[in-house]
C-alpha cells in the first residue's frame, strides 16, 4: 500500500512509498482510510522537533474510514462499519492513569502515528477498544477531525468546566483553537478568539462558526476589549492553543481573579518564563490539557451527531495521498486552517 513514512530522525526525511498492508490480528481492526488530518504534531515531526515520533513510522493520527477486516478477538466492530479511532494503540494497563482510563497520561502509552504506523496511508490498524462507530449523519470528512474535536472537549469541558454565561478567550485560531471555540459555544459561552495579523482568514472562519469576537492583537488592545466585554472583571477561562509563550502570559493577564487558564499549546522549550505573580495574586488555576481520553471521544461524537459542532467547516484544503507534501508545505506556511489528506478516493 501507499503511505507517507518518516524514515529517520531530523528535518524532513519524509517519503511517499510502498509498504506492506497491516494485518488484523488479535483484537486489531483494519481500516481503509478515507481522510487523514494534518496535525501540528505532524508538522513538528516533519521538522524533527517532536521527540515522541519514533521513525521509521507512518505519520497521521486523525482519521476516518471503513472497516475491511477484524481480528479473531474483535467482538463489537464488523466489516463495513464506518469508524474513527482514538490515537491510543497500547497502554501498560496497570498504572493509576490506565485504571482511571486516562490513557493520555500513561507513561508507557504507544500512539498511532508516533510509535506505530499511522493514518497517512491507505490502511491502518487500531485496537478495538480505541475504535468508535460513526453516527449515520456524520460525514467521513468531519469524522476525520474527531481527534482535535476530542482534544477541544477535554480542554473545554473536562478541564475548563466551561458553561453557559462564561466568557472565554481562545489564543490561537488554528485547528485546535477553532475546535475549542466551537465546543465552548456549544456549552453557551461567549467566545473571543485572539491571534495576529496573518490570521485574517482564520478569524473569518472562527466568526462564521460562532465566535463572538475576533481580535488581531497586533492592531487592537485585547485587554481593553476584554474589560469592556466583562465589566472590567476579565475572562472566566482562557485557552492557550498557539504554543506561543507571549500568548500564555497574555492569557494570565486577561483572566479574572480565581479564573482558569488552560494550556494546550506546546511551547518551543520545556522551560519558559511564565508570569507566575498573576497566578499567585489572582489565585488563578493554571493547568495543562494533554490530548484526549475515551470520555472526550464519547462527548465529541455526541456533539457531532447533534450537529452542534461541525468540524469539516474548518477544512480549507484536501489533497491526495500522493500530494501530501503540498498540504504540509501550506500548513507550515500557516495557510488556511486545516489541511486533510484523502487517502482513498471515492469513499464518502
Amino acid at each position: 500500500m501507499k503511505a507517507v513514512v518518516k524514515t529517520e530522525v531530523g528535518f524532513d526525511h519524509m517519503v511517499f512509498m510502498d509498504i506492506p498492508e497491516p494485518e488484523a490480528t488479535g483484537d486489531l481492526v483494519k481500516i481503509k482510510i478515507a481522510y487523514s488530518g494534518i496535525c501540528g504534531t505532524d508538522l513538528h515531526a516533519f521538522r524533527g522537533t517532536y521527540a515522541s515520533t519514533k521513525p521509521p513510522v507512518v505519520l497521521g493520527h486523525e482519521f476516518s474510514g471503513i472497516v475491511t477486516a477484524v481480528g479473531p478477538d474483535v467482538k463489537r466492530i464488523k466489516v463495513g462499519d464506518r469508524v474513527t479511532s482514538e490515537t491510543t494503540f497500547a497502554t501498560c494497563g496497570k498504572c493509576a492513569c490506565c485504571r482511571s482510563r486516562d490513557y493520555n497520561l500513561c507513561s508507557n502509552r504507544k500512539g498511532i502515528g508516533t510509535h506505530v504506523n499511522g493514518s497517512m496511508a491507505q490502511y491502518v490498524v487500531s485496537r478495538e477498544e480505541s475504535v468508535h462507530l460513526l453516527p449515520d449523519n456524520v460525514s467521513l470528512l468531519s469524522a476525520s477531525l474527531l481527534e482535535p474535536l476530542a482534544c477541544g472537549v477535554h480542554a473545554s469541558i473536562e478541564k475548563g468546566n466551561v458553561g453557559k454565561g462564561d466568557v472565554v478567550c481562545v489564543f490561537g485560531v488554528g485547528a485546535i483553537g477553532q475546535m475549542v471555540a466551537q465546543v465552548c459555544k456549544s456549552q453557551g459561552a461567549t467566545v473571543i478568539v485572539a491571534g495576529i495579523a496573518s490570521d485574517v482568514e482564520r478569524f473569518e472562519i472562527a466568526v462564521k462558526n460562532g465566535a463572538d469576537r475576533a481580535v488581531d492583537q497586533t492592531r487592537e488592545d485585547l485587554a481593553a476589549i476584554v474589560k469592556e466585554m466583562t465589566d472590567g472583571e476579565g475572562v472566566d477561562i482562557a485557552f492557550e492553543c498557539s504554543g506561543a509563550v507571549p500568548a500564555a502570559n497574555a492569557a494570565l493577564a486577561i483572566t479574572r481573579r480565581k479564573g482558569r487558564v488552560i494550556q494546550m499549546g506546546v511551547f518551543p522549550e520545556p522551560k519558559e518564563p511564565i508570569w507566575t505573580d498573576l497566578i499567585l495574586h489572582r489565585e488563578l488555576c493554571y493547568m495543562g490539557s494533554r490530548s484526549q481520553k475515551p470520555s472526550s471521544w464519547r462527548t465529541a461524537i455526541q456533539l457531532l451527531e447533534a450537529g452542534t459542532v461541525i468540524p469539516e467547516k474548518i477544512v480549507t484544503a484536501v489533497v491526495s495521498l500522493e500530494n501530501w507534501r503540498e498540504a504540509f508545505d501550506a500548513s507550515i506556511r500557516g495557510e488556511g486552517v486545516k489541511g486533510v489528506i484523502c487517502c482513498n478516493e471515492g469513499m464518502e
